[in-house]
This record gives C-alpha cells, sequence and structure tokens, in this order.
C-alpha cells in the first residue's frame, strides 16, 4: 500500500516515538535517518501518512505520533526491518537468564513472567500449564470428616493438585485404596483430557459397570479431574502503572490488569492459537479498558498442542520488535522444557 520511501519514514517516525515518547517532526526525521531528502519533502511524507490515518499530530505545532494503524504496519512489515545482529546479540543474553529458571514446572512459568517484565520494563505474564494438559503420574484418596474424599492428583509433569470431595455416601479408607489402585493401574500415563473423555463414554453407556467398585471409581475420578479457573502470573505492574502514558487512565487499567478471570480468558483464547507471537494493539484488544495498551502473547506446547501462554503487556509505544523476540524465546524454552521433562 505505501511505496518504500514512505514505508521507511513511517518506520522512522514509529522507532523514534517508541525510543523517545515525544511526537516526531521532519526537521528530527532528516537528521537522524540518513534518507537524502530535504525537511519538506519528509514533512510531504508525513502529511500523507496522517491522511491516510497512520500518524495523527497532537498540536498543530507539533510533530506526529503513530496509530493504532500506523502501529500494525509497523508490526506487520517489521521482520523485514529487524536489525538481525544487534537482537542476535541480545537474544544470547536472554536465554542465559531464561536458562538460569530451570527448577521445577511452576518455577519455570513463573519465572519466565518475571524474566519478561525485568528485560522489557512492562508487564511479564504467564499461564501455568493447565492440570487437564498434563499427563497423569497417580492419584491417592483419603477419607477426610465423615462423606468427604481428599483427592491427591500428582502428574508426570510435576503438578500437584488437592481437591475435596463431598460424596452422598460415606466410603471407607479399604474402599478408597483399592479404588485409587484402580485408577492408577487404569489411567495412570493416561492424559487428564484423554481421561476426562473416556469417563464420559464409558459412563454414558447404560450399565457399562456392573461392578459397585469401578462404577465408585469412575464416579469419584470423574470429580477429581474437573478443575476450576486457571490461575495467572504477573509482574511489574507497579512500575507499568507509573508510566507517563497512563496518568488519566491509571485506576482503569490497573482493574482491568488485576481481573485474573479476565486475564485468563484472555490468554487461554491465545493459546488455542498455534503459531508464534500474536500482537492485539490498542482498539485491537477485544476488552475495553486495556484498548489503550497492545500485548505480545504466545503459546507455548506440549505434546504438539498449545498448553499455556507468556506475555507482555505494555503502552501502544513498546518496542515490538525486542518484545516479540523476548516472548517467541520464552515459549519456545518452555516448550522444549516440557519436552525434555516427558
Amino acid at each position: 500500500m505505501l511505496n518504500k520511501r514512505t514505508e521507511q519514514v513511517l518506520f522512522a517516525i514509529v522507532q523514534s516515538y517508541i525510543a523517545s515518547h515525544e511526537p516526531v517532526g521532519s526537521r528530527f526525521v532528516t537528521k537522524k535517518y540518513s534518507f537524502n531528502l530535504s525537511p519538506a519533502t519528509i514533512r510531504n511524507i508525513m502529511a500523507d501518512l496522517e491522511e491516510l490515518g497512520f500518524l495523527i499530530q497532537p498540536h498543530t505545532s507539533a510533530g506526529r505520533v503513530p496509530t493504532d494503524r500506523g502501529y500494525r504496519f509497523y508490526v506487520d512489515y517489521l521482520p523485514e526491518h529487524m536489525a538481525a545482529v544487534e537482537e542476535k546479540n541480545f537474544l544470547t543474553a536472554y536465554m542465559t537468564r531464561l536458562e538460569s529458571l530451570k527448577e521445577d514446572l511452576n518455577g519455570v512459568i513463573e519465572g519466565a513472567a518475571k524474566t519478561l517484565s525485568e528485560n522489557s520494563s512492562y508487564i511479564g505474564v504467564s499461564a501455568p500449564l493447565k492440570p487437564e494438559k498434563t499427563t497423569l503420574n497417580r492419584v491417592e484418596l483419603f477419607s477426610y470428616k465423615g462423606r468427604h474424599i481428599a483427592v491427591m492428583l500428582l502428574t508426570n509433569e510435576g503438578i500437584i493438585k488437592h481437591k475435596l470431595i463431598r460424596m452422598e455416601q460415606e466410603v471407607s479408607p479399604r474402599t478408597l485404596r483399592r479404588i485409587s489402585d484402580y485408577l492408577n493401574q487404569e489411567f495412570a500415563g493416561y492424559g487428564i483430557d484423554d481421561i476426562r473423555l473416556r469417563l464420559v463414554r464409558e459412563m454414558s453407556k447404560e450399565k457399562a459397570f456392573c461392578d459397585i467398585l469401578i462404577t465408585k471409581a469412575m464416579e469419584i475420578c470423574r470429580e477429581a479431574l474437573t478443575f476450576p479457573a486457571g490461575d495467572i502470573y504477573m509482574y511489574g505492574l507497579p512500575e507499568f502503572i507509573g508510566l507517563p502514558d497512563f496518568s488519566d487512565r491509571i485506576k482503569e487499567i490497573a482493574r482491568a490488569i488485576e481481573d485474573k478471570h479476565l486475564m485468563v480468558r484472555l490468554l487461554e483464547k491465545v493459546c488455542q492459537e498455534p503459531g508464534g507471537a500474536s500482537v492485539l494493539i490498542g482498539s485491537e484488544n477485544p476488552v475495553k479498558e486495556m484498548r489503550g495498551l497492545s500485548m505480545v502473547l504466545a503459546p507455548y506446547g506440549q505434546g504438539g498442542r498449545p498448553a499455556g501462554t507468556v506475555g507482555i503487556i505494555g503502552p501502544t509505544r513498546m518496542d515490538y520488535n525486542r518484545a516479540i523476540t523476548m516472548v517467541e524465546a520464552t515459549a519456545r524454552f518452555i516448550t522444549d522444557f516440557l519436552s525434555d521433562g516427558a
């Protein structure tokens, strides 16, 4: 849509505004970039870009700033303009930071959010691996206060979940031991999602089980493998809301970001979309309160399917080149960690 010269000027303005957060004028572009164009020519190009909706002029005498459409064009054509050597050096240093996280799975995923925040100066987020996306290692059942059963579930990925189930009738400790032995023998090594599908199929069959013990085991297992909405790790919010970009919307933005149920839904939506990083810029954000922000999110995977999400939340003037580099590297790192531990 834009010729090469106009595209270069747009990229120069976006990069300059990201770095300075100050409106960019034609004289500044002429001095900083070797376009061999006069300030008058630059001004004409900037006027054209404003007319096309890529730039706006906050005040009559001020320079221009990018619009959401300008940022979107910048992001979509970013690979053609990346400084390969600089980003390779940065990525090497960043991967060294990630390597230091290698402990348990939850430590890696939480550490990823913290590392993203520290290296971007924005908000780093990560959604833990959902229990239903893991593989059952062992389940233990314990009688607790009459008709309650305490469930401890351990996955091959190192996730431990506890749950309390209320039964219609009290189940003896001996029966619980027999049921847990049956469940471990029958389902250990299978994915939690696969187990739940099998339970639905089996329990929908009329008189599928004549054995009362197996019927009770299936009932308990179905309850034990149902989990509430996931959690989310988030770092960098206090520093983020102190940025000058949000001086007039601090409370509104902070409330939206701190709504973990909302954030989980956003991250889960991205988690369903395979591929590299997804970039939501300003008005593209589905959440009204967050339309002054940009989000760079990428899914990490396990067994060839998405399992969780990591990302960065920042102002629309964020350094998209670096943000995309970090988020994609982090998603690959967690994916590799899960593969190594499988």
